[in-house]
């Protein structure tokens, strides 16, 4: 009878902690739909299926910590102006990420954060794109490239973010924050009214699919 009831025991407590860990990963998840359908309740374009495959298909079968895959169809601009520098550093004081490193044109999240390549270098009139991986947010380390952005969805309006690039430091500060499908291009393109970073991460943080984008849009403030 008490082998019955400590095997009951064990039972309810395995059952209890399976739960809790069912219960820790998906409520980020979860919490952050509901934020992100009343603060981003419209995409800037469709699902669209690419090689006859839906797009989720194609996105599940990613491997997210390399930058060429989080927008497919990307192309690089040939008549961009080169860098004369590969690597910059970014900080962002809310998110508590300091000197963090930037490589232009990289392919290796896990390693450091990637500028797309052929957007504005920091400081120069256009779009300065860059990408960076997230995991599930309770696990978030600044110095963890894998996780680096998984609070990204945190700033707001006002928030600063310096820029390190050859010498010259840049600050910028945030103006919107807004989501994407991999599918929107136009996030990537230029314009030259002004010098602006977009800071580009999946969403939501620790989904296995990535299914969407957060970009974090700011503008460089004058010296």
């Amino acid at each position: 009878m008490q082998k019955k009831l400590l095997l009951r025991i064990a039972s309810a407590a395995s059952g209890t902690l399976g739960l809790g860990i069912l219960v820790y990963a998906l409520f980020p998840i979860f919490s952050y739909e509901y934020i992100a359908a009343r603060d981003y309740p419209q995409l800037l374009n469709p699902v669209v299926e690419k090689k006859g495959e839906p797009l989720g298909t194609v996105l599940a079968e990613s491997d997210f910590t390399k930058a060429s895959n989080w927008f497919p169809g990307a192309k690089k601009k040939e008549d961009f102006e080169e860098s004369k520098v590969s690597f910059y550093t970014i900080s962002i004081p809310k998110l508590k990420v300091e000197n963090a490193t930037v490589a232009i044109g990289g392919e290796d999240l896990s390693k450091s954060l990637i500028q797309f390549p052929g957007t504005a270098n920091p400081g120069r009139p256009g779009n300065t794109v860059i990408f960076g991986h997230s995991i599930l947010p309770q696990f978030y380390n600044p110095k963890d490239y894998l996780a680096i952005f998984s609070t990204l969805p945190s700033l707001k309006k006002g928030d600063e973010i310096t820029i390190n690039y050859d010498g010259i430091t840049y600050r910028y500060k945030v103006e919107t924050l807004f989501e994407v499908l991999p599918t929107d291009l136009e996030v990537l393109e230029q314009g030259f009214s002004d010098s602006y970073i977009s800071l580009v991460t999946c969403v939501p943080p620790g989904h296995p699919l990535k299914p969407r984008r957060l970009i974090v849009r700011a503008k460089i403030v004058p010296f």
